[in-house]
């Protein structure tokens, strides 16, 4: 853990977070950099205000309709599908502040490796979910609604 927090350390930096630690002379960049950060700090508490809201607000609801009708399948069927819901609106604001923090703040290739990575999982995640909340696969979903026509 050391090594690594050594690494972390000693590791080189853009221009704009050199800047912002006083290791640069223009401050513009400084004050860039630090809007930047506090850019994506709110997009990443928006995204998980998101999940925690959502989450409480779909169970708050099933609980209220589950004292109402009683355990329901529709209204756990509902619940699912909100909490999904929340869930991949949140990971959307995630996602955003992490392309943010990768391609503005550390543009490095390692950061972008791990961008790559974080993306597809949340991508899979997103994408699991949604067939999850809908039922059936994206595509026929599509399908479903031509034919319907």
């Amino acid at each position: 853990m050391r090594d690594f927090l050594r690494f972390w350390r000693s590791r080189p930096r853009p221009l704009a977070l050199s800047c912002a630690r006083g290791q640069g002379s223009d401050p513009v960049a400084g004050w860039i950099d630090s809007g930047l950060h506090w850019t994506v700090r709110a997009i990443e508490i928006v995204g998980i205000a998101t999940i925690v809201i959502g989450a409480v607000a779909a169970t708050m609801i099933y609980l209220y309709r589950t004292m109402q009708k009683g355990p329901v399948e529709a209204v756990y069927h509902n619940f699912r599908s909100s909490l999904g819901r929340s869930i991949l609106l949140g990971l959307e604001f995630l996602v955003a502040a992490d392309i943010i923090n990768t391609v503005a703040i550390d543009p490095t290739l390692q950061s972008v490796a791990v961008l790559a990575a974080v993306v597809a999982v949340r991508t899979f995640l997103s994408f699991a979910l949604e067939v999850e909340i809908d039922g059936e696969w994206t595509w026929r979903k599509h399908r479903s609604k031509e034919d319907s026509v």
